[in-house]
C-alpha cells in the first residue's frame, strides 16, 4: 500500500468534486448556504470574508446577497495581490483574473486596517488533522500567516473529501467549522 502525499490526494479530491458539483449542485449549494447562514447569524460577524465561487466550490453568491442588504455587516472577498490576497469590499463590476477567478476592483479603502470577524474558506479537502488542503497556490496559508488574530472560519465543500493520513503541514489552517452536503 502506498502512502498518499497532498498532491496525489489533492488529485483525487478535485476528480471526486468534479463528479459530485455536478450531481444535484442546486440543492447541495441552497442546504450548505443555509447551514453557514446560521453560523452567521448565531456569531453576528460584522466584516465577513467569503469568496466568488469557481464551479468546483461552494456558491456562496446567494450568501453574499443577502449579507449585502444588511446595515451592518461589510462583505469582502479577495483579491490577488502578490503571493496572497487582500480583502476588498464586494462590488460589480467582476472581473476574470489569474486562476479564472472573478474579483472586484481593487481599493485601498482601510484594505490593510481590516479585522474581519469572520472568514468562509473554499477547501478541495481536508486530512486526519482536518487542515485545509486547497488548490496548491498557498493564497489562504499565507493570508492566514500573516493576521495577527484569529476570526471565525468556515470550511466549505460540496462533498466532504478527507483522508485518514496527515498530508498537511503545521502552516496549513484549522477552521471552526465544515460545512458540505
Amino acid at each position: 500500500m502506498s502512502l498518499i502525499n497532498k498532491a496525489s490526494f489533492r488529485k483525487l479530491a478535485l476528480k471526486r468534486l468534479q463528479f459530485f458539483s455536478n450531481v444535484g449542485k442546486i440543492k447541495k449549494n441552497k442546504n450548505i448556504c443555509l447551514k453557514i447562514q446560521k453560523i452567521i447569524d448565531f456569531h453576528r460577524p460584522k466584516k465577513i470574508l467569503l469568496y466568488i465561487p469557481l464551479s468546483l466550490e461552494v456558491d456562496v453568491m446567494p450568501i453574499i446577497t443577502e449579507l449585502r442588504k444588511r446595515k451592518n455587516v461589510e462583505v469582502y472577498v479577495p483579491f490577488m495581490k502578490g503571493d496572497s490576497f487582500v480583502p476588498v469590499l464586494f462590488r460589480f463590476p467582476l472581473h476574470v483574473k489569474k486562476f479564472g477567478i472573478k474579483e472586484p476592483n481593487f481599493s485601498t479603502f482601510r484594505n490593510n486596517e481590516i479585522a474581519l470577524d469572520m472568514i468562509v474558506v473554499p477547501i478541495v479537502g481536508i486530512d486526519k488533522t482536518y487542515r485545509r488542503i486547497g488548490f496548491g497556490a498557498g493564497m489562504y496559508d499565507r493570508f492566514f500567516e500573516r493576521l495577527k488574530y484569529k476570526p471565525i472560519t468556515i470550511f466549505t465543500q460540496i462533498k466532504l473529501c478527507k483522508t485518514n493520513n496527515i498530508v498537511t503541514s503545521d502552516h496549513d489552517i484549522e477552521p471552526d467549522y465544515i460545512i458540505t452536503s
